[in-house]
């Protein structure tokens, strides 16, 4: 009881905008990640770029501020990775490639990591 309690009253706790305010931010990432599977003529360029922005920034915000908000730190490094997935897909669709990798999908790019896998998932989608 005494740990909750603590954790209750410290400078990042849940009376705290320390707290709530990464926990509001999760629904960027869900969102993205309710997204992965749509296609990436959906995607709008710019504003999964004014996203990988905002979250660049607010990650040097979370490591910056005193305390540290390893909440928000971890919030806005999961959306940046979601979003540059998406970015990376949105430049594929139209044709805008350089020295990186463009997955079109979340299946090509489990078989370039589990090339082993790729019957199976072969398999599975067709049964559906």
């Amino acid at each position: 009881m005494a740990t909750f309690r603590a954790f209750l009253n410290s400078p990042v706790g849940p009376k705290t905008t320390h707290f709530w305010g990464p926990v509001a931010n999760w629904g960027f990432v869900i969102a993205g990640l309710m997204d992965i599977k749509k296609p990436p003529e959906m995607i709008s360029g710019n504003m999964t770029s004014a996203m990988c922005v905002y979250s660049a920034l607010f990650m040097r915000f979370a490591w910056m501020v005193q305390p540290r908000n390893y909440l928000l730190l971890a919030c806005h490094a999961s959306n940046e990775t979601v979003q540059l997935y998406h970015l990376s897909r949105w430049a594929g669709h139209n044709g805008i490639h350089g020295n990186v990798f463009i997955f079109s999908s979340v299946d090509s790019l489990l078989d370039l990591y589990l090339p082993e896998k790729k019957e199976e998932r072969k398999e599975e989608t067709s049964a559906k």
